[in-house]
């Protein structure tokens, strides 16, 4: 069975409402990086931590998967399909994908702030201050902060030197490590782009650029790889 690997960005979340943090309006206007989302801000001031992550935490709860999420999904009925997403939400998981690497997080999910293999559930939309793991302390956001490592960069290497075709849909790929995780590609695998913005792609001649949305871009190019 030929494996299919999609490594989705920011893109594809948009189209379902949810607010990405680099387009224009999104919620780096609203909020510096540097208050919400580096550990420096959680020594600051966690509680507004808290409040930020509290905050997308529910709007995801309010959202549903778009057709590009239900569309990849589809791919599993012929196709091993694995997806390496950016994206800290569930969306690729409750449209029925069930091989998601999140390399950046999950949103659903806190840690303890003293070892981070303590992971729990969150019900609900809220974590609080005094919310605290088995060994006492803290819980913040399962999440990546800039200037913290990204520890599933590593599995996600191996998984693209494994595909035999990749399909980059709502990323600019200007975002590193994930942006390097196309070097890890075999040699003539095919590369399909889904994004509606001007991007290089000189590293990679034979890259087919499907320049629009992802609802529309990835059922047309699913649409392709099906028949």
């Amino acid at each position: 069975m030929k494996r299919i690997v999609v490594l989705s960005g920011a893109g594809i979340s948009a189209e379902s409402g949810l607010k990405t943090f680099r387009d224009s309006g999104g919620l780096w206007e609203e909020y510096s990086i540097y208050e919400v989302a580096t550990p420096e801000a959680w020594v600051k001031n966690p509680a507004l931590v808290q409040e930020f992550y509290n905050a997308r935490r529910k709007q995801l709860l309010e959202s549903k998967p778009n057709e590009a999420h239900y569309s990849l999904a589809e791919l599993q009925s012929k196709y091993r399909v694995d997806i390496i997403t950016q994206n800290i939400d569930d969306l690729h998981e409750r449209a029925g994908s069930t091989q998601v690497l999140h390399l950046h997080g999950e949103l659903l999910k806190s840690r303890s702030s003293i070892d981070e293999n303590l992971v729990y559930d969150i019900e609900g939309w809220e974590l609080k201050m005094g919310d605290l793991c088995e060994k006492g302390s803290q819980l913040r956001p399962h999440v990546v902060w800039f200037g913290e490592m990204v520890p599933m960069i590593l599995p996600a290497q191996e998984i693209v030197s494994e595909a035999d075709v990749v399909l980059v849909v709502g990323t600019s790929l200007n975002i590193y490590p994930a942006a390097g995780l196309l070097h890890y590609t075999g040699r003539g695998v095919p590369l399909y782009v889904v994004d509606p913005s001007e991007m290089e792609l000189g590293h990679f001649p034979s890259a087919v650029h499907i320049k629009d949305v992802a609802t529309n871009g990835v059922k047309k190019l699913i649409s392709e790889i099906l028949e």
